[in-house]
């Protein structure tokens, strides 16, 4: 019993080191195996992954591609249309427009114009664009000078860009106007943004024209890239990995990486690049993965059986172990989904405050129009209500004189819709010396007849030297205009009305306007736009904001104070212009 109870204890250390050995050994070819189907699985779902992105990025190219071509035909077609050019010919445009219109639902383009040899638009899918100019523009001066059709990019004032193909209509040998084809690239960007992909297109010089983001536009690729500000979907992925091109994409051990691909258009140099990820590399790698680990585990719990009673109650251990793993799984991929839904109503909600900030801008130029406009309107229907009573008094010489007066106020309003630009931006305008006293006598001429209808008492105190400002002199007439305006509001329910106009030349120009009315209540928000304190009706509350919005382009400030005296006093201060510094400049 002794040596059989010696050969007991000598032969379960044997046992137990068996156990272990083949343990190891399972556990090192179980490591190899996984190593070696983690680099092959990777290698073959990323060249998949690649070769899918690749055919995806051919697909949108020559989408592009063919929608370019498709449209360039058009204005081939269009510029020998005979109902177009007798058109131009006779001048009567009656039912061209409706023409464009059926020419544009049958061929699927964003809009058409023909533009007469003035360069105005005489006919036009849009009826709000009839009558404007075009003469200065690209894609009217490009068509004229070639024979055959061009294309042109054109940024709108609401920022977005305008791709259009153009061609001359001739009638013998004389170019006698322009059709115009406006090519629907947008519902692309549309397209893919609703994809969820991230895609832009870059122009010859880089500049990125069409993108999935809409923050990527306007800027050179890598600046485009390098906008960290709201972060989207595929620009934290980008964070995340440091060199998408250089370093493999690792799925088990690394996150997902980002394949950035490149392809030419072949339209004008335009490239095309797309982004994709690696994560359904990953998702697909280590779903085989578990399989093996899971056929690792059962295999090292049966060695455990056969060899150890022991072994069973750890491989029941460990089988419990991978049922939560997979319980834990089937829970992450549930909070997966989620945040995927949540970042889709994000999209669209993203995409509504878009549209509600263009329309909020749409309303806010409509409502500037409206208030800039309306004082060379008021003007104008005293001049022409003056001048009718001349002609009934047989004093046409007198009236001719209103007349005069009532054509500088048409072109004072073409140059004010022009100024309304520099609210949205600065500059752009070369500013001349000007006499700040022509520019007051001028804005008193057009305010004369509502001066004279409200009796009001001005007095003046005027140098009788120039006094010079460097400036563009209708800006700063709309300025004093505007300050007259408001004056004149103020003083409204009064019986009594005074009007103080003060100028003085120091090391800075300044003109003073004071009234009597009330004075200012709120002199904080005085300068923001909208903010007014007329009723409905009366003004929106964009003159002052305009008004010293044009001062400080001059260089200038407008300040604003209630008078000891009573009423309200506006001042404009900006440097004079001596020969010391034009001489410097």
């Amino acid at each position: 019993m002794a040596q059989q109870t010696g050969e007991l204890v000598e032969f379960r250390p044997r046992t137990s080191l068996v156990a272990r050995l083949v343990v190891v050994v399972v556990i090192a070819i179980t490591v190899l195996l996984i190593w070696i189907s983690n680099l092959y699985l990777t290698e073959r779902f990323t060249q998949e992954t690649r070769s899918r992105a690749e055919l995806r990025m051919a697909l949108y190219a020559g989408n592009i591609s063919s929608e370019l071509q498709r449209t360039s035909v058009v204005p081939l077609l269009l510029s020998r249309d005979p109902t177009l050019i007798s058109a131009l010919n006779s001048g009567d445009y009656a039912a061209t427009s409706q023409r464009l219109i059926s020419i544009r639902d049958e061929i699927d383009v964003a809009g058409l114009m023909l533009l007469d040899g003035d360069g105005r638009t005489v006919a036009a899918t849009d009826r709000r664009a009839i009558g404007t100019h075009h003469r200065n523009l690209a894609y009217y001066v490009e068509a004229l000078r070639s024979d055959g059709t061009v294309f042109t990019t054109q940024k709108q004032e609401s920022g977005g860009l305008v791709f259009s193909h153009s061609r001359r209509l001739q009638s013998g040998n004389q170019g006698i106007g322009v059709i115009v084809v406006e090519v629907d690239l947008a519902r692309l960007e549309q397209q893919w943004a609703f994809a969820g992909e991230a895609i832009m297109v870059t122009d010859s010089e880089g500049i990125v024209i069409l993108s999935s983001e809409p923050k990527w536009r306007y800027q050179p690729i890598d600046q485009a890239l390098a906008d960290t500000t709201a972060p989207s979907a595929i620009e934290r992925a980008l964070q995340a990995t440091a060199d998408w091109l250089q370093t493999p994409a690792e799925a088990f051990l690394q996150g997902s990486a980002i394949l950035r691909l490149d392809g030419k258009i072949g339209f004008q140099g335009w490239r095309l690049t797309y982004f994709t990820t690696f994560a359904n590399v990953r998702e697909r790698v280590n779903g085989v993965l578990a399989l093996e680990i899971m056929g690792f585990a059962i295999l090292v719990a049966l060695v455990f059986y056969i060899l150890s009673r022991r072994a069973v109650q750890q491989s029941n251990l460990f089988q419990r172990e991978s049922i939560e793993l997979r319980a834990l799984n089937e829970r992450l991929q549930q909070e997966i989904e989620e945040r995927e839904k949540v970042e889709r109503h994000l999209e669209v909600a993203e995409q509504s405050l878009a549209q509600s900030s263009k329309l909020a801008a749409l309303g806010e130029m409509s409502a500037a129009v409206s208030h800039e406009l309306n004082q060379p309107l008021a003007a104008m229907k005293t001049y022409l209500a003056g001048a009718r009573l001349l002609l009934q008094r047989h004093r046409p010489d007198e009236a001719l004189s209103s007349f005069q007066r009532i054509d500088d106020l048409i072109g004072r309003m073409a140059a004010i819709t022009r100024q309304l630009k520099s609210y949205a931006r600065k500059g752009g305008d070369d500013l001349v010396p000007v006499d700040l006293r022509e520019a007051l006598n001028a804005a008193m001429a057009m305010m004369e007849p509502q001066l004279n209808q409200m009796e009001v008492r001005i007095t003046q105190s005027i140098p009788r030297e120039p006094v010079i400002v460097r400036g563009d002199q209708l800006r700063l007439e709309q300025v004093i205009v505007n300050l007259l305006r408001n004056a004149l509001d103020a003083m409204k329910t009064l019986k009594e009305r005074q009007l103080d106009i003060l100028m003085s030349a120091g090391e800075m120009a300044k003109l003073s306007v004071r009234d009597n009315g009330s004075g200012i209540d709120d002199l904080d928000q005085l300068f923001e736009p909208f903010y007014t304190t007329k009723k409905p009706g009366d003004g929106v509350g964009l003159g002052l904001a305009i008004s010293s919005g044009i001062v400080t382009d001059l260089g200038g400030r407008l300040i604003a104070r209630n008078s000891s005296t009573g009423g309200a006093v506006f001042e404009i201060q900006l440097p004079i212009v001596n020969e010391q510094t034009e001489a410097a400049e």
